[in-house]
């Protein structure tokens, strides 16, 4: 009886979805275009939350407990929940089922001095990499390449949908570079440099940042010195996350009539943003 029992259910065991467990909604955005309905997915982090701090509640905990592999972006964003996380969950399965992003593109800012002096930097460089869009592809096929081996037999699947994917975003890539063609040396300031990647591409000049230091609020001296930089550099855009408080960017357009744009860094970090395609699309559109 044991035995027609174990083979009943060989079939739902063998053919289980495997979970994967990502930190952030663009990840989980990435699974489902390799992936479709092949794989569950859990997501650790909301879209409109700072990426850097992640309350590390007891249900991520279960959440990574019961997962199969792990996503995450690395380059330290996730350095201040995850490790806690992880060590509470006990699943040994992520020692070797875990893929870090950030080892797949090439990071930029990489600090030359390691100190607080500096404020709160990442010893890898910038790890917001994922908004470059010409990144996307590049991690849309690490995605591919971690779940086929996880899931063999689903592998054809993974590749397939990528090859896809890959195509559909080229056409996308053309239509922004187009768009964003004219940005070419536009100035900008920015709260916090999330945006360094998608400036870099499209040759956006930030010049500083609300944050005399990341990680450090704006004081009063340095808020009357991205005064003077306006007035004195053209400075033609705000470009601020929507996590961080916009008083003192607020001050600023009151004192000079600079354009202040809330930028989306993730899938729901505003409402309109359901998409990878919708974040790259607000983005492209909001510097006119």
């Amino acid at each position: 009886m044991k035995k027609l029992l174990l083979l009943l259910l060989a079939p739902f065991v063998l053919f289980a979805k495997p979970t994967i467990a990502v930190s952030y909604p663009y990840i989980e955005a990435l699974v489902k275009s390799v992936a479709g309905d092949s794989v569950e997915v859990a997501t650790l982090a909301k879209g409109e939350w700072d990426p850097h701090f992640v309350t590390p509640k007891p249900s991520l905990i279960t959440t990574l407990r019961k997962c199969d592999a792990l996503i995450i972006n690395g380059a330290e964003l996730e350095i201040g929940f995850l490790p806690p996380l992880l060590n509470r969950s006990a699943n040994k399965k992520l020692n070797s089922s875990t893929l870090d992003l950030s080892t797949k593109v090439d990071l930029i800012d990489k600090p030359e001095l390691l100190d607080r002096i500096v404020g709160d930097v990442h010893k890898d460089g910038n790890p917001h990499f994922h908004l470059d869009p010409h990144n996307i592809p590049i991690l849309a096929k690490a995605v591919m390449e971690f779940l086929s081996k996880l899931d063999p037999q689903n592998s054809a699947t993974y590749e397939r949908n990528y090859s896809e994917f890959a195509s559909f975003w080229a056409g996308k890539l053309s239509e922004w570079d187009a768009k964003m063609a004219s940005k070419k040396g536009l100035k900008v300031i920015q709260f916090h440099d999330v945006f360094a990647y998608f400036n870099n591409r499209y040759g956006i000049k930030s010049l500083d940042n609300i944050e005399p230091l990341p990680g450090l609020a704006p004081s009063s001296k340095h808020t009357m010195h991205l005064l003077d930089l306006i007035k004195n550099e053209g400075v033609e855009y705000i470009v601020h996350d929507v996590y961080h408080s916009t008083k003192t960017a607020n001050f600023l357009v009151q004192k000079t009539g600079i354009k202040l744009v809330l930028m989306p860094h993730d899938i729901a970090s505003l409402k309109s943003i359901d998409s990878l395609v919708a974040l790259f699309d607000h983005m492209v559109e909001a510097l006119k």
